[in-house]
């Protein structure tokens, strides 16, 4: 079965944190591990955080002022499974600009997605460039955001 890009196969508004508690990347990190682990059980959060942040060590996931795309490959996932969170006090994110992070779209790849990566990846820059932080910021429901996302992608 081939994978679907579309960012409505991709996340789910049940991990969609609109208020995120926690002020920087690593507690960002496992706070949105946890919405995934209460959706998804049957993936290990280890992993799921391992993976995040060794791709982190590598490098920032900054990618335009305001938005990180944190990224890595678990084992035990097939496809590609997502979480975004979005934070009105910002994320100590150690970002190019060395500005709050406040909207983070983390992903969670199978190794049966490398190649859709770099297409989905593609999406959401684009995304991003024509005003992610401020429609996601602005949704008042994870409902909405999801809503939100499903037309972008």
């Amino acid at each position: 079965m081939p994978l679907s890009n579309t960012f409505s196969n991709i996340f789910d508004e049940r991990l969609i944190k609109l208020n995120l508690e926690s002020t920087d990347k690593n507690a960002v990190f496992e706070e949105l591990i946890g919405t995934v682990s209460l959706v998804r059980p049957e993936l290990n959060k280890e992993e799921m955080l391992n993976a995040i942040l060794r791709r982190e060590a590598k490098m920032t996931t900054s990618v335009a002022p305001g938005v990180a795309i944190p990224h890595g490959y678990s084992r035990g996932l097939s496809g590609i499974t997502g979480a975004v969170g979005f934070s009105r006090k910002g994320i100590e994110y150690e970002s190019y600009d060395n500005k709050p992070v406040h909207l983070v779209f983390m992903l969670l790849l199978g190794d049966d997605a490398r190649e859709h990566y770099l297409h989905v990846l593609s999406r959401m820059l684009t995304f991003v460039k024509f005003g992610a932080l401020s429609y996601i910021g602005e949704a008042k429901t994870p409902k909405k955001a999801y809503d939100i996302l499903c037309r972008a992608g």
